[in-house]
């Protein structure tokens, strides 16, 4: 089994070198600066308590890394406003057939890949991680690297998801099999409505309350949806945290949520849309009012494309802009 990761970032990174450690076959698929510095000097990738550089297979398309042999297995890491492209290039170079793990935030991305692929699978990823610059990963749990769960989509398991389990435990991962994969996923949603709040103001105590509100949104919008969203495995992130023993690695602070990197590197794009706007767009559909958690996307939208720093908004701009 091949194990490709699509979107070599923080996410795709971590799991990359985890399992290329763990003794499994990996190839990445990145892009730019990243992938540069990739293929001239490795793949650096820091914990708490490693540093390490991986020569691993590189490439900006799936079609120079042969993608679709027998036994490989995208797993898809990049942001949702990218899972389109990569589908469309995976397919392109004629890797229809293979299974694709989405290991991504929000909820569509496995819906787009059902589109195209027959075998779909959804992750459940909490990994404390960061890339902010070209060529280095950092991962900041010292005792596990992260929680992977995996299921197929829309629901149920098979013989695949056991052997990604057993490869992810290989590496330094918990993971479970979950046959309710999307209850879980939907779980991190509510939890990843914070990241736009917590990237544009910055942390404090009015920006909890707000988080509060976008979340009481999403609640209410999911509960109108009748999708089920509990699962107390994903929302003790305090005792997660601990279980994973997360530190900073040397005197560099922790890095923010990956909608904070995407403003800290200046991408131009985020995935609030994905994001707060599955909030917006359940809303719309049941009748139920989401105005803060719309207006995060206009906001967040508007940021990343003139290049806006991290914290630079306060929160009574973002109620004002409640329509």
């Amino acid at each position: 089994m091949r194990f490709v990761i699509f979107g070599a970032g923080a996410i795709g990174g971590a799991v990359g070198a985890r399992l290329a450690e763990g003794g499994f076959e990996v190839a990445l698929i990145a892009r730019g600066a990243h992938l540069e510095a990739i293929v001239r000097d490795g793949l650096m990738f820091e914990t708490p308590t490693q540093r390490t550089v991986l020569r691993l297979p590189a490439a900006g398309d799936p079609a120079e890394l042969e993608v679709g042999a027998d036994g490989d297995v995208v797993l898809l890491c990049t942001k949702s406003q990218d899972t389109a492209g990569a589908l469309a290039a995976l397919r392109i170079a004629g890797a229809g057939g293979v299974p694709v793990v989405c290991l991504q935030n929000g909820v569509d991305n496995e819906r787009q890949a059902l589109r195209t692929f027959e075998s779909v699978y959804g992750a459940v990823v909490m990994l404390p991680a960061a890339h902010l610059e070209p060529g280095t990963v950092l991962a900041y749990g010292s005792d596990v690297t992260g929680i992977i769960d995996v299921g197929r989509y829309p629901d149920g398991s098979d013989e695949l998801c056991d052997r990604i389990r057993d490869a992810l435990e290989t590496s330094r991962f918990e993971s479970r099999v979950r046959a309710d994969i999307m209850r879980s996923k939907y779980a991190k949603l509510i939890l990843n409505l914070g990241n736009a709040p917590t990237a544009l103001c910055g942390p404090g105590e009015r920006t909890d309350e707000l988080i509060e509100l976008v979340r009481g949104e999403g609640r209410a919008a999911l509960t109108a949806a009748r999708i089920e969203f509990e699962a107390p495995e994903v929302t003790d992130v305090r005792g997660r945290w601990e279980r994973l023993g997360v530190k900073e690695i040397g005197d560099r602070p922790r890095a923010g949520s990956s909608t904070w990197q995407s403003l800290e590197r200046g991408t131009g794009t985020i995935e609030t849309d994905y994001l707060n706007g599955e909030v917006a767009l359940l809303g719309r559909l049941h009748g139920v009012p989401t105005p803060i958690n719309a207006a995060l996307c206009e906001l967040a939208e508007r940021y990343a494309h003139r290049g806006e720093r991290p914290g630079e908004l306060s929160v009574d701009e973002v109620l004002a802009a409640v329509a």
